[in-house]
């Protein structure tokens, strides 16, 4: 069973940067796709960022030219730098890895004060 463990979140003001890590307990090599969820207080859960086994990358339209989707194959770890935050970015964040099965953090809170 992967876990997947979120970290760095927290509060900032507008324009501030945050960056986000999610360590997973084996390695993410596995997984097709690994990336970065969030869910605003009663709004559906909606994707943030992607990044596939190729490196390849898809972001949100609304978070383009703002956030970053790395990761780190030996540390088996997910990035998202967040730049320029916004108030709109407040959310809770979850981590998603897609392979054979899918799996989820249990999220960490961004909190973005205008």
């Amino acid at each position: 069973q992967v876990q997947l463990v979120e970290s760095g979140g927290g509060l900032v003001q507008a324009g501030g940067s945050l960056r986000l890590s999610c360590a997973a307990s084996g390695s993410i090599f596995m997984f097709n796709a690994m990336g970065w969820y969030r869910q605003a207080p009663g709004k559906q859960r909606e994707l943030v960022a992607v990044i596939r086994r190729s490196g390849m990358t898809n972001y949100a339209e609304s978070v383009k030219g703002r956030f970053t989707i790395s990761k780190d194959n030996v540390k088996n770890t997910v990035y998202l730098q967040m730049n320029s935050l916004k108030p709109e970015d407040t959310a809770v964040y979850y981590c998603n890895a897609e392979g054979v099965s899918a799996y989820w953090g249990r999220g960490t809170q961004v909190t973005v004060s205008s």
